[in-house]
């Protein structure tokens, strides 16, 4: 098959690195849209970045990456530059979402080159920033069977946020006033959560059992992927 700057991915570098101005040293990753398809290239070893690595950890979007929002194509492009950047699985399954949420989804194709790059000190930062998080399980940080294995938990200044790994789906812990409010919500491709069920409880009362009842509601609703 003859290969031109659309189809050979060598030749989309060479251009980009030409069109971006930037030095390959200190350049990590650039993305752009390439008839309408998002490319991400790690100009360091002048390869495309495929999806296909990350999905050995997370599901979220086999078709490809995106960016710029919070949905499934950024998830999946999050966990892939994590991955690429780090060569470690628990570090990529760790901090995707964040990363996606803090750095993904602000991404936008803009100045001259029409692209936006990712320095290694970029990611070194948000990766320095997301330690700063410790993992949670529903009764309140100790080790236990209380979750199922497709879902984990972080903790964040205003909520703890149960996450699940395979699909985008979310429980999200807030504490008000009186009582708690415990919602189940998806993402997907959607700029904002759609909330799928709530519970409320008053404070003082151990949430523990109404988000592992929101947990499985959410495992009945899409049944998890096996090996997760």
């Amino acid at each position: 098959m003859e290969m031109n700057s659309t189809t050979d991915p060598r030749a989309v570098v060479q251009d980009v690195s030409e069109r971006c101005q930037a030095s390959t040293d200190r350049v990590e990753y650039v993305g752009m849209r390439v008839d309408g398809t998002p490319v991400v290239l790690n100009l360091t070893t002048h390869e495309r970045l495929s999806p296909n690595r990350s999905l050995g950890l997370v599901r979220h979007s086999p078709a490809g990456f995106d960016w710029g929002y919070t949905g499934s194509g950024p998830a999946q492009l999050a966990c892939a530059l994590l991955f690429d950047y780090t060569d470690d699985e628990t570090v990529a399954e760790k901090h995707y979402i964040q990363f996606r949420d803090d750095v993904v989804s602000q991404l936008v194709c803009d100045g001259p080159a029409d692209c936006w790059h990712l320095t290694g000190e970029d990611i070194e930062a948000a990766l320095a920033e997301f330690e700063e998080y410790r993992a949670l399980t529903p009764d309140g940080g100790t080790p236990s069977s209380s979750l199922p294995a497709n879902w984990s938990a972080v903790s964040r200044t205003d909520r703890t946020v149960f996450q699940r790994r395979d699909i985008d789906h979310y429980v999200v812990l807030a504490e008000g006033s009186e009582e708690w409010l415990i919602i189940l919500c998806a993402q997907e491709d959607r700029a904002y959560p759609a909330p799928l069920d709530q519970r409320t409880l008053p404070v003082e009362n151990d949430p523990a059992s109404a988000v592992q009842a929101l947990v499985a509601e959410s495992n009945d609703l899409v049944e998890p992927e096996e090996d997760i």
